[in-house]
């Protein structure tokens, strides 16, 4: 924790602004809005109201998406206002290392490690819910890996806050951030860094994760005005990758191990993300497919459907054909913030939307693979439900 925490005193420049590193009142009330999970009426009203209504779509895929602290009663509500016409779906949230459910299955996104080629990946992992009655080693595994995954968080709060002036350094670099805007992030985290560890006992695992600087800085932005908010969001973004990419790999289970725990279970395997983490097209892992599409994944599309394409034209005799998938990635979260607020990325996503399905370009690939949102989520839940 840095030494000035609660002093008054403020550690450097500020940007031309008098804020200091002195818990207030208001600091107080921001850190509580920011990690509460209570939804007030306005914060109801924008899940129940979804930004985008798909009056014909019949069927609905969505297997990768993030419930967060949103109830699910709310969230089928939603997913129904948007999808009137829906008859086929298979729908499984997929949230960070932690199961949960959504009508008969469960799903979680599990964080895990690829030795060979030394790089954290995720894998998404879909149940029937009753065949977990026996999953203690998996709910292990995932409990570790939460815990570790959280621990990046303190991380990225100390090399802000004056422990890592290398990274702090090299951030500026890279984003063109002055003096004075790099001692107000320190501010401001150091503001945080204090509120954290006060509340840390009573907090909710959960609640640590890195989207809670994005957040706090962003309540700051009617007195440093949008400007000075938004620059300082570019400069801790470069903070946060530049901490990700020294944060210890070792510590997390292989990605075969959590394969083979959660196969001796009955569980569905997806990857998702291909694009970024490539080589995992190359690794043969024992999974039902891979997602060739998301909002953060859009560049090799039609090249991964014709990835697959070409594995199941090889498959041998008996082996189950690799099946094409598309997640939106959804952080529910984000909807329950006010219009302006949180990451305007990820706010546009809407729980079961994947227009590339609907692409004519993409769609020839498609019919050469057959492959289609229907067939996909019957063969899929089959092998669920087998």
């Amino acid at each position: 924790m840095h030494q000035d925490q609660g002093s008054g005193h403020c550690p450097g420049p500020a940007a031309g602004h008098a804020l200091c590193a002195e818990i207030t009142e208001a600091d107080e009330l921001l850190f509580a809005a920011i990690t509460s999970t209570q939804l007030d009426e306005a914060a109801r009203q924008r899940i129940l109201t979804p930004a985008v209504i798909q009056p014909t779509q019949e069927a609905v895929l969505a297997v990768h998406w993030h419930p967060e602290f949103v109830p699910m009663e709310l969230i089928r509500q939603r997913i129904e206002a948007s999808y009137p016409a829906m008859r086929t779906q298979l729908i499984i949230p997929t949230q960070h290392n932690e199961l949960l459910e959504y009508g008969p299955y469960t799903g979680v996104e599990a964080d895990c490690y690829s030795r060979g080629f030394n790089q954290k990946v995720q894998i998404l992992l879909h149940f029937r819910t009753e065949r977990l009655k026996d999953a203690g080693v998996l709910k292990s595994m995932l409990a570790h890996t939460l815990s570790y995954r959280s621990s990046q968080l303190f991380d990225y709060l100390k090399a802000v806050t004056g422990e890592d002036d290398a990274i702090m350094a090299a951030a500026a670099r890279e984003t063109g951030s002055e003096e004075d805007l790099v001692g107000l992030a320190r501010i401001l985290c150091v503001k945080l860094s204090a509120l954290v560890e006060a509340q840390r006992a009573v907090l909710p695992q959960d609640a640590f994760k890195n989207k809670l600087v994005r957040n706090f800085v962003d309540g700051f932005r009617t007195e440093l005005g949008e400007r000075t908010v938004n620059r300082l969001q570019v400069f801790l973004k470069a903070v946060k990758q530049l901490v990700k990419t020294q944060f210890p790999l070792t510590y997390f289970y292989r990605t075969s191990e959590f394969i083979e725990e959660a196969r001796g279970l009955g569980c569905g395997v997806v990857i998702p993300h291909p694009e970024q983490f490539w080589p995992i097209l190359l690794a043969e892992y024992d999974v039902d497919g891979y997602e060739v599409w998301n909002p953060q994944s859009q560049r090799y599309t039609e090249f991964l459907i014709n990835v697959l394409h070409e594995k199941n034209r090889r498959r041998g005799a008996g082996e189950r054909r690799k099946l094409v998938f598309m997640g939106d990635d959804t952080h529910m979260g984000e909807k329950t913030l006010a219009p302006g607020n949180g990451n305007s990325s990820k706010t546009r996503r809407e729980i079961g939307l994947q227009p590339a399905w609907d692409d004519l370009s993409i769609g020839k690939k498609l019919i050469v693979a057959d492959m289609d949102r229907v067939r996909v989520i019957e063969e899929y839940t089959a092998r669920l439900d087998g």
